[in-house]
């Protein structure tokens, strides 16, 4: 059966086909014929592989690294789609890559989940799907209709599961208490908070922790894990002030850096993660756990087909 004849297409990118596949399996539709590939100068070249005339398409693509890369595919895509006469075109990603620079820090910087915003707008995009933002406003930063997927039921459901024997949700800084107060609504936890300042990129101390965590088994609620530092000394100053040991949980692992290393030589029981991000061999640690967001993604990509609430998925 051809996109066509469903009036739902999907594409994806080379960002992470094998999330893609997942959602494509579940749905039912096969992903659409889309060549996504390179000149010899190293310009990206997107041939499409089949008719969208008058079809909703969607593109799923994380905006992960190589972060530029991965994003003009999904430009130029988006612009291939567009003079196609697609119907519409929905834009699917897991992770939104340059979230962090979301506001003005400093004098002079710039706010580039704004400019991304823009991209994607002008590009030709009518709607966009992502996963756990890493700040709500980012929702504002759209001209054009946002759904926000949240994966806390899929790791909230896994912890549960678990089991575990006197659970402390904690989240790891003071911006993320409001994830964290509601990942522990859903285990039936406490909740505990560490304090940390953060004196450039990349680098965390841990100021006091806010609350109690003495004999409980401690989960690290966070949106994503990039180089793990924030993670890893906050799972050191929770064992070092009586917790009886460490779980940790993100959407996105982003992992870069030392990140894996990091994360292998802690203490940390077992991180547990979505797979919004492809993650290769070298990264596929024991102790890290993925799970999938594939069959959320799918149903949400058939209620906007049909114009059902994408809400209700989380009531």
């Amino acid at each position: 059966m051809s996109a066509k004849d469903n009036e739902l297409a999907l594409f994806t990118g080379n960002a992470n086909r094998e999330l893609a596949q997942e959602i494509a399996d579940h749905i039912g539709v096969p992903l659409g014929e889309c060549y996504v590939g390179r000149f010899s100068d190293g310009e990206v070249q997107i041939k499409l592989g089949e008719s969208v005339r008058g079809t909703n398409v969607f593109v799923i693509q994380p905006t992960s690294a190589p972060v530029n890369e991965h994003l003009m595919e999904l430009l130029i895509m988006i612009d291939a789609l567009k003079r196609a006469s697609a119907r519409t075109i929905n834009v699917v990603i897991p992770y939104y890559g340059y979230a962090r620079q979301d506001r003005k820090a400093r004098a002079r910087d710039p706010i580039t989940a704004k400019l991304v915003a823009n991209l994607l707008d002008k590009a030709g995009a009518n709607r966009v799907i992502c996963m756990d933002l890493h700040v709500g406003q980012i929702q504002g930063f759209f001209d054009i209709p946002l759904d926000h997927l949240v994966a806390m039921p899929i790791l909230a459901n896994y912890f549960k599961k678990k089991r575990l024997e006197n659970p402390v949700v904690v989240s790891p800084d003071p911006g993320s208490v409001a994830r964290a107060r509601a990942f522990a609504e859903r285990l039936g936890a406490s909740l505990a908070i560490i304090d940390k300042r953060r004196p450039e990129a990349n680098v965390a101390e841990v100021m006091n922790i806010i609350g109690d965590i003495e004999g409980k088994t401690a989960i690290l609620v966070d949106d994503m894990i990039d180089t793990a530092g924030t993670i890893t000394l906050g799972a050191k100053a929770l064992l070092e002030r009586g917790a009886r040991g460490v779980y940790a949980c993100c959407t996105h692992p982003v992992l870069s850096g030392d990140g894996v290393k990091r994360l292998a030589e802690s203490d940390i029981i077992e991180v547990v993660v979505t797979n919004t991000i492809t993650l290769p061999p070298e990264k596929r640690i024991d102790k890290i756990k993925v799970l999938s967001v594939a069959e959320l993604i799918a149903e949400a990509i058939l209620r906007v087909h049909t114009n059902r609430s994408i809400s209700q998925l989380f009531d």
